[in-house]
Order: structure tokens, then sequence, then C-alpha cells
């Protein structure tokens, strides 16, 4: 009972700051930002980021990276990744592709549960914290099991707002696993997905889509429907401990949509809120900027952000 309490006030208070669902029709099939891979090599700089991270846990995980988890693809990473792909037989580049992924999970990836548990009764919906990085199924407003997810990075925050699985899919395309629950979110594809990255589970790591193992999302895939609600909570502006990003013309997000209604109440946007950074709301900006003798400028910037209270 707690628990269904708790998480409806989480749900409840987040609302605050959410965009409004989407209306059937209106889904705007835009790039698929989770799908680019990026190569990982050892090149000057080096390279860092999540995805490497994520590489080195699982090359630790199978013994065969002994260093700290930096996220640098340094020396170290790449003699470990030779090594594991020496042993695998593949073309030892100690550069990591498709193939180099696929591999690491058929090692760390659990097979399908044989056995499914009962599928849940009643109404269904889905309950993403981006904070915990949780995904929660709700069964007639009861918790009925939970899942560790990754989410999206400071730089391509998940979708935080109420939408409804829109589309399914089996084995929809490389890097998305063995399943496929597409999000009715309007300024981008986004979904609940596999993925070829199980090291990356748990952390902020995709391109905003919800990461979980493949197992897991076998599991979850027959138990949703389309239509099926799906809250993903958490703060707009991205992960805890991170500063805003500056918007301007052109960007995209569940922040641009926080923005958007804040100056839609207070009368300087007219549009549709919709996360989406256009003509209508760099008017809107000047218009406030000016009224609040702040700097004539197109974007939404620190200063701003301060002088709205977000």
């Amino acid at each position: 009972m707690k628990t269904k309490i708790l998480l409806i006030v989480i749900c409840t208070a987040a609302l605050f700051f959410l965009p409004p669902t989407a209306e059937a029709g209106e889904y705007h099939l835009c790039p698929i930002t989770c799908q680019k891979e990026r190569i990982l090599t050892l090149q000057q700089p080096y390279l860092t980021g999540p995805d490497v991270k994520a590489l080195q846990r699982e090359l630790m995980q199978l013994g065969y990276y002994k260093g700290k988890i930096d996220g640098i693809y340094g020396l170290k990473t790449a003699q470990a990744v030779s090594a594991f792909q020496a042993d695998q037989k593949l073309n030892v580049t100690g550069t990591v592709t498709g193939d180099t992924w696929e591999m690491l999970a058929s090692h760390l990836e659990q097979p399908a549960v044989k056995e499914t548990p009962p599928p849940p009764d009643g109404d269904i919906a889905l309950v993403v914290d981006t904070i915990n990085r949780t995904l929660t199924l709700m069964a007639n407003g009861e918790p009925y099991k939970q899942f560790h997810v990754a989410v999206g990075t400071p730089d391509t925050p998940s979708p935080v707002g109420i939408w409804r699985v829109s589309r399914k899919a089996k084995n929809w395309g490389t890097g998305f696993g063995t399943r496929w629950l597409g999000l009715n979110v309007y300024w981008g594809m986004y979904g609940i997905h596999g993925t070829n990255k199980p090291g990356s589970i748990g952390s902020y790591a995709s391109h905003g889509c919800i990461r979980m193992h493949n197992s897991k999302v076998e599991q979850l895939y027959p138990w949703v429907p389309t239509n099926t609600p799906v809250y993903i909570i958490g703060n707009p502006f991205g992960v805890p401990g991170h500063t805003h990003r500056i918007l301007c013309v052109g960007e995209k997000g569940a922040d641009v949509a926080a923005v958007q209604a804040y100056l839609k109440r207070q009368g300087y946007y007219n549009q549709k809120v919709d996360g989406i950074f256009g003509p209508a709301m760099e008017r809107a900006v000047f218009n406030f900027r000016k009224d609040h003798g702040l700097l004539r400028d197109n974007r939404v910037d620190r200063e701003m952000f301060e002088a709205m209270g977000l």
C-alpha cells in the first residue's frame, strides 16, 4: 500500500512538469537517435563517454579488463578488446563495432526465461523512473514487477512525460535487442527495447530510449499491449547534478516542452506545447527577455532559467 501511495505521489508531482499527452495522428516520424552507435577505437584524443564505460564493465565481467571504469578508451581498454576478439575468432582490430558488441552481449546476456511468470491481471501501466533507472510494471495501480534499465545521458535525456505504447516489434533492428515497444513521443522516435550493451543497464547511457536486458524485455513484451500508458518521471531538465542545457532554435525535448508550458501560462506563447523549439517559441523568448530586462537573445540560457524560476 505504501509503495502504491508513493508512486501516485511521485507521478502526481511530476505532472506539473510534463507536456500533454500526444493525440492520435500526431506522431511525427523523426530520425531514430538511439540507433546511432559510435565506433570505439584507440585514437588521440582518447574517446570518452558512457558507451566506453559500458564496454569496460562488460570486459571486466568477462575477465579481460583489469583497469579503472573511467569511460576513457585508452591503451588498456584497446588491449582488452583485442584479447577478447582473438579468443572469439573475430578480426583483431582493437576497434569496437557491431559484431564485437553482439559477441559481448551473447556472453553476458541471460537467456530468456523458459518458465514465464503468470501475466498480470487488470489495467496495465508502465512507470519509468529516470532518477533511479527503473521500470515498474503496474497492474491495477499496484506494482507487479520492477526491472533495472538504462536511460538517456545528460545530453540526450529520456523524454519525461506521459506517453503510450504506439507500436511493437520483434528483432526490429541492430542495437535494439530482441524486442521494441515504441512510444508516441511527438518530437522524436523513442522506445523501450533490448540492447547489445547489457553492461549499460542501470546507468545514464542511451540517446533517450529505455534500454532493458533482452531477457527482461522479452518477459515484459507480451504483457504490454499497444496503447498502454507509460509514465516517464524525473527532471525534464536532465540528469541530477548537471546544469540545464542552453536551448535554441531546433532543440527538442522535455525541457523545451517545460519552457513552452511556462511561457504559455505567462501569455508569451500561444502555440501547442510540442517540445520543439520553433519560430513561435523564439518570439516568445525574445519578448520574455525584453520584459524581464535580460540581454536580447533568442536562447534560453541560465539567466532566463533563473528569471523563470525553472
